[in-house]
């Protein structure tokens, strides 16, 4: 079969050096490219091609004198006579330049060996090569008469219309097998995509199991999330009760602070006509019996009146400490809610696609 085989293929961005300065790289397209080796059993030939579109970018037959060199990390190029041009590739990687380079090796010492052997074959197939300069006979077709200058005629017409020949069917091969490489190529590079693609649709599909288990996990804390709000709502009608206790206790509070003040004005009224009741014992015994009574009865309203202060400031800090919850859990919930719609609006727009 005169069919060609790709035997290694690799991507990179290809360069063709610029033909008026030979100093700056042309890029021959936007994107990296399928690069590949072939190899034509039929011709023992060895080809480096890259098709771009439907055109050829890169249509080198590698020969035993050609040198790929290593310009940099990730840069290479070669020198192609035929052509006349220089071909420069950049990889993806050091790793990608270094096996291109190694192949770009193994076939060039390939295509000298197939040289080789093909002209040891053709010094044996061809006896022409055999006969001396003295060997050669005479040709019985280059007399001057009428019937040799015909048949020298029609010798020489044969051979114009085998060359002629030839080169059609040369031609006729060079176009099926440039045909055939795109296709093959063309096929490879769809074959590229595809399993890009099969990857990508993999890892959608793991992204989105990963989406719904998040998707539920937060739609178990925002069930856990209301309850706290629910419990804390409670808590805080609860407190609203607790806050008429305290308007109560102000309230109680305002009362013992004005009997206190009363009291204490009747202490006061009671030791200034202290003085003048000496003679009466009876009356200063009662009296200051009266006064302990009500010393008493102060210190009792005063101990009432830091119990109460107690209570209220207690109060106050309970509930300002209700109300940092829910305002922290109010604001957890909208962060949530907020995450919910981004998930579900993901996971629709992926429907979608």
């Amino acid at each position: 079969s005169c069919r060609e085989q790709p035997i290694f293929s690799t991507r990179a961005h290809v360069f063709q050096i610029d033909p008026a300065t030979k100093r700056n790289w042309i890029p021959a397209s936007k994107h990296a490219l399928t690069v590949s080796y072939f190899y034509d059993a039929t011709r023992n030939v060895y080809r480096i091609i890259s098709v771009g579109g439907t055109k050829a970018i890169i249509n080198s037959t590698i020969t035993p004198n050609m040198t790929f060199t290593k310009t940099s990390q990730k840069f290479g190029q070669w020198a192609d006579s035929r052509a006349n041009t220089v071909y420069g590739l950049g990889f993806a990687s050091e790793q990608h330049l270094s096996q291109f380079a190694e192949k770009f090796q193994e076939v060039k010492e390939a295509a000298r060996l197939a040289r080789e052997k093909s002209q040891d074959k053709t010094e044996l197939t061809n006896p022409a090569l055999n006969i001396t300069s003295h060997q050669v006979l005479p040709s019985p077709i280059i007399s001057s008469n009428g019937p040799g200058e015909d048949k020298l005629f029609r010798s020489q017409s044969a051979d114009v219309e085998i060359t002629t020949e030839k080169e059609r069917l040369k031609k006729m091969l060079s176009e099926g097998s440039v045909s055939e490489v795109q296709w093959e190529a063309e096929f490879f590079s769809l074959q590229d995509n595809n399993n890009k693609l099969v990857a990508a649709l993999h890892e959608a599909n793991a992204n989105v199991d990963q989406w719904k288990k998040q998707l539920a996990a937060y739609q178990e804390e925002t069930e856990t999330l209301r309850q706290r709000v629910a419990e804390l709502e409670s808590q805080s009608a609860h407190d609203s009760s607790s806050e008429n206790n305290k308007e109560d206790l102000s309230q109680t509070l305002e009362e013992l602070e004005i009997l206190i003040k009363a009291k204490d004005e009747e202490i006061q009224m009671l030791k200034s006509q202290k003085c003048g009741r000496w003679e009466a014992e009876g009356e200063r015994e009662e009296t200051l019996q009266k006064l302990q009574e009500l010393e008493a009865c102060n210190a009792e309203l005063e101990r009432r009146l830091h119990l109460a202060e107690q209570t209220l400031a207690e109060t106050l800090a309970e509930r300002e400490k209700i109300q940092n919850e829910v305002t922290k859990v109010a604001e957890i919930m909208d962060v949530k809610i907020f995450e919910l719609s981004e998930i579900r609006q993901g996971l629709a727009k992926l429907v979608e696609s």
